[in-house]
């Protein structure tokens, strides 16, 4: 008898989701507040708000395992839902994702390297961030935010009343900025009897505080590859973990600083649809259902665009036969994701693709980095 997975959030991730689990006989049922999010062009769709419980009870109704396609669904909802049914990741590995100071002092417990960070209730406590970690920083909200959004950089003094007045009617963090050489972000996934596994170390770049383009693997990782992993299980074991995440950070002086943590699977990760053994989309659905984890080895390079506000021509894309196109239906919009594309194979073919790629689409900020960063 075919299983039936429940998707809390109805984005390109659920999408790409109920996608990969597809050939592998699932079914789906996915729960948003917005009745035409693009998940529901592949999978069912109810549309409620999270904390109508009555429409979640109806929507538990028959379906063999929870997950969640994005970190802010309520974490009242899912421990309401894991009452009922299976809910994975577990609503506490939710709950401290979603607090940006709560996972950085997990994140040291732990015994991992952090930015220097501060907790700011007041505009007191403001000054008092400043003075311990120091300018420039980036004052954020503790919840709610990510791709740039409820954060604002501080780079003097003069900046302050108007960070705060932005800001300052909720909890926030005070983090020092810190001039990283470069960001990784280990995906990792850890299936219910403990099983634990990574994919290659990814190095990301960034347009405006959004994902703009993935490598993986990283280049020259050796040196940093088993605290990165070793980071990410502590951080599975620790939180019983179960499915896929991301823990993103920063490379700074040899050291590797946590930044944050995607308890879900990631914008990062993309490349495994084209360019690993066993997607982290498929891999994140064994996971949670107690099925044997896929293997997470790279086939050759991958390089992942982000197609960020809307989506360019795609046949430029479609003309290279390393190229994979993604479009998620989504409507444009300025900052949002719309859609991505990959190039899998020899790494020697794929600069030379992109090289192509640049001057066809004349997106040059964007292609230029990895291409340099592939050189090293």
């Amino acid at each position: 008898m075919a299983q039936t997975v429940g998707i809390l959030g109805g984005g390109q991730l659920a999408r790409m989701m109920a996608i990969a689990g597809a050939p592998l006989g699932l079914r789906f049922r996915v729960v948003d507040t917005v009745k035409d999010a693009c998940a529901s062009q592949v999978a069912p769709l109810i549309c409620a708000d999270y904390n109508d419980f009555d429409a979640i009870t109806a929507f538990s109704e028959g379906i063999d395992v929870v997950t969640f396609d994005f970190e802010n669904v309520p974490a009242d909802t899912a421990m309401f839902l894991a009452s009922r049914v299976p809910v994975f990741p577990n609503p506490q590995a939710l709950a401290v994702a979603q607090d940006r100071l709560e996972e950085k002092q997990l994140f040291q417990r732990l015994g991992m390297l952090t930015p220097e960070f501060a907790t700011v209730d007041s505009r007191e406590d403001l000054e008092a961030g400043v003075a311990k970690v120091g300018l420039p920083a980036i004052l954020k909200t503790r919840r709610l935010g990510y791709d740039g959004k409820g954060q604002v950089r501080i780079k003097s003094k003069d900046d302050l009343n108007a960070a705060w007045a932005k800001l300052g009617d909720v909890p926030l963090i005070l983090e020092a900025m810190v001039p990283f050489e470069r960001e990784i972000s280990v995906v990792a996934v850890r299936g219910r009897g403990g099983e634990f596994a990574t994919y290659p170390l990814t190095q990301n770049f960034h347009q405006n505080s959004i994902l703009s383009a993935s490598l993986s693997p990283a280049p020259n990782t050796g040196a940093i590859q088993e605290t990165a992993v070793g980071y990410a299980r502590r951080l599975a074991e620790e939180l019983d973990y179960v499915g896929v995440f991301a823990l993103e950070l920063f490379v700074h002086q040899g050291r590797l600083l946590a930044n944050e943590m995607a308890p879900r699977v990631h914008n990062s990760g993309h490349w495994t649809i084209e360019g690993a053994r066993t997607s982290q989309f498929e891999n994140h659905l064994r996971a949670v259902l107690g099925w044997p984890l896929g293997g997470t080895e790279a086939h050759e390079t991958s390089v992942l665009l982000n197609w960020i506000g809307e989506v360019p021509d795609a046949l430029p894309v479609l003309s290279e036969p390393l190229g994979h196109w993604h479009d998620y239906g989504k409507t444009p919009r300025a900052g949002r994701k719309v859609g991505h594309a990959t190039f899998t194979g020899p790494a020697a073919e794929v600069a030379a693709a992109l090289g192509r790629l640049a001057a066809a689409l004349n997106r040059p900020d964007q292609i230029e980095p990895v291409l340099e960063a592939m050189k090293a």
